[in-house]
């Protein structure tokens, strides 16, 4: 095992990462920008490096600043958290290059699972079931009209190397296609340098479920049950939960034996997830993505099994057995992320935060990128924390989550508290029968 991990992230997640480096009795070292001198992670690690600016590209998301840390401090391993680097085999590569153990997945299923096109034809190829679609880049508006005349409308507008919603829409007709097209390839060229597109097949009223896999240093890959992210906006994920309350034992079981099958198709290593679309009605799914890291919302699935990922990822990278012999899920976990944003129109809210209060008990975690005083900057995503409960049952988890969300105290910077208060008196939400469009139709009641 290496003694030491560089966490090449920012705020919740690379706290989150720190806290099981430091259990392990290993030693952590954060890298920070200067907007972020004074968060939690950066007191958090045993060592910590400033790399740069408050932008990005100047910071987070400058390779060659991060690898100078890791040299400097004798750094032994690096960790990529999630967003940034994580998915970037580039990044990968010479993290291995220089000597470094990379803990995620080989470069190669990087490359092969970031462009949604590859994936999706590997994917069919290894028996998961995919939505009808292109199986090409969509190289014009025409083409795509053409496309989108085979496959049937409603389709799904997709940028093919990019990732949390961006670049993605649905067309109902041409006119919308069209439309649609030209604003996806715009927004892919701008954020993954990439203007390839994809169309699917769209299936209404779809609930999105994903399922958390293990590459297991022996080769083998395990899937550790499934999520439900369908609580969206801006085809974002707000809440998860698990176990889906709207799949059956059956769908469950071959929705994981799919996943695993994905894993196994690129040789997979380490923690990651296979992203499907579920029709509920017909209780059939399709394959949507694999994320070649660690998600946001893997403290659900911690909650019910009781395995720490980041640990299983540690030992994964360095070569050793995972520390649990089986997973078998009990009981039921939700995750809330709370977001400096306003909780009507989900329009970013920066500022100090002047109170910061957290509920605390049995049944409630909470991950948090930030404490009293801290200031939330416009420069990065605006996750402050992550609100998760786990209960006996989905009824216990529900009346839990009311409880913590009624002690949770923000003050300062705009945020969505509010939203899952809002969300928690929904109907379709409390019985569990909701899907993607769920938030949507909220905002029109």
């Amino acid at each position: 095992m290496f003694e030491s991990v560089l966490v090449a992230n920012r705020g919740e997640i690379a706290a989150r990462v720190i806290r099981t480096v430091r259990a392990m009795g290993l030693k952590a070292i954060a890298v920070y920008s200067e907007a972020d001198a004074e968060l939690p992670f950066v007191a958090a690690a045993d060592e910590a490096i400033l790399i740069g600016p408050a932008q990005p590209a100047a910071s987070y998301l400058n390779v060659d600043a991060i690898l100078e840390a890791a040299a400097r401090t004798n750094a032994q391993a690096v960790h990529p958290g999630y967003g940034f680097l994580a998915e970037n085999a580039m990044f990968a590569q010479r993290v291995i290059d220089a000597g470094l153990v990379w803990i995620g997945p080989p470069p190669e299923a990087i490359v092969r699972m970031g462009d949604k096109i590859n994936a999706r034809n590997l994917m069919e190829k290894a028996g998961v079931p995919v939505a009808g679609g292109t199986r090409e880049p969509v190289q014009d508006a025409e083409v795509a009209v053409a496309a989108a005349k085979e496959i049937g409308y409603p389709v799904m507008v997709k940028a093919a190397g990019g990732g949390g919603g961006i670049g993605m829409s649905v067309a109902h007709d041409e006119a919308a296609l069209r439309s649609a097209y030209e604003t996806a390839r715009t927004r892919a060229e701008r954020f993954f340098g990439n203007p390839d597109i994809l169309l699917e097949r769209y299936i209404e009223r779809a609930r999105h479920v994903e399922v958390q896999i293990l590459g297991l240093a022996d080769g083998t890959v395990v899937a550790l049950g499934e999520r439900d992210c369908s609580v969206q906006r801006r085809h974002q994920k707000v809440v998860e939960e698990t176990p889906s309350p709207g799949i059956t034992p059956e769908l469950r079981a071959r929705m994981l034996a799919a996943a695993v099958r994905a894993g196994e198709a690129v040789g997979y290593r380490g923690a990651g997830t296979v992203e499907c679309l579920v029709d509920s009605v017909r209780q059939d799914f399709v394959f949507l993505e694999m994320n070649t890291r660690l998600q946001v919302e893997h403290p659900v699935t911690e909650l019910v099994t009781g395995i720490d990922l980041v640990e299983q990822q540690l030992l994964i990278a360095a070569g050793e057995p995972v520390s649990f012999v089986a997973a078998a899920p009990q009981g039921h976990a939700i995750e809330f992320r709370v977001y400096a944003e306003d909780p009507k129109r989900f329009l970013p809210g920066p500022g100090v935060i002047k109170v910061w209060e957290e509920p605390a008990g049995e049944g409630i975690r909470i991950d948090a990128g930030y404490v009293e005083g801290n200031t939330v900057t416009p420069f990065y995503d605006p996750l402050l924390a992550k609100l998760c409960v786990y209960g006996a049952d989905r009824a216990a988890a529900l009346e839990l989550a009311r409880a913590a969300l009624a002690r949770f105290r923000i003050e300062g910077p705009k945020n969505n508290l509010p939203f899952f208060t809002e969300l928690l008196d929904d109907g379709e939400f409390a019985a569990g029968t909701y899907d993607t469009g769920l938030v949507d139709r909220m905002r029109a009641r």
